[in-house]
């Protein structure tokens, strides 16, 4: 049994999403980030798993793709449009130090931050912000980050 929600998540406005099917979230907060965008009238358009980005794993040595959770489409508050390239993860996934003693939590911690690193670098030459989600995020707990 998974250890977190999975599933095919159903558009509900497909002129908004720029998948060619319905995409797979696989975790409840990926889950809650695909209603958020389908629903906000903020969004203009958003992808699932769209974006392929080339970086090296430390861990291995070798280089590889990633491919980040969301790109997203929006306009900003000044009526401007603004893309960004989202990655949906736990926050003790985004910081060494919040990593704690587990060796397999501090691994994907350092694989992640070789990820971002790249979609940073990435992001920027295509002129694209990259942006991490935690669960801060998404449940909106003020004064935790």
């Amino acid at each position: 049994m998974a250890k977190y929600a999975q599933g095919k998540y159903v558009v509900k406005n497909p002129s908004k999403y720029a998948g060619l099917k319905n995409p797979t979230y696989r975790s409840s907060w990926e889950w809650a980030f695909m209603q958020f965008c389908d629903n906000h009238p903020g969004v203009i358009h958003w992808a699932s798993e769209s974006v392929k980005i080339p970086y090296k794993n430390p861990l291995s040595n070798r280089n590889t793709i990633y491919v980040p959770d969301f790109l997203v489409i929006y306009e900003d508050k000044n009526g401007g449009k603004r893309a960004e390239v989202i990655e949906i993860k736990p926050k003790k996934e985004t910081n060494l130090s919040m990593s704690g003693r587990n060796k397999i939590t501090q691994a994907k911690t350092i694989q992640n931050m070789a990820k971002w690193e790249a979609a940073r670098l990435w992001c920027k030459q295509q002129n694209l912000i990259f942006r991490i989600v935690t669960e801060d995020d998404i449940f909106h707990k003020p004064g935790k980050r």
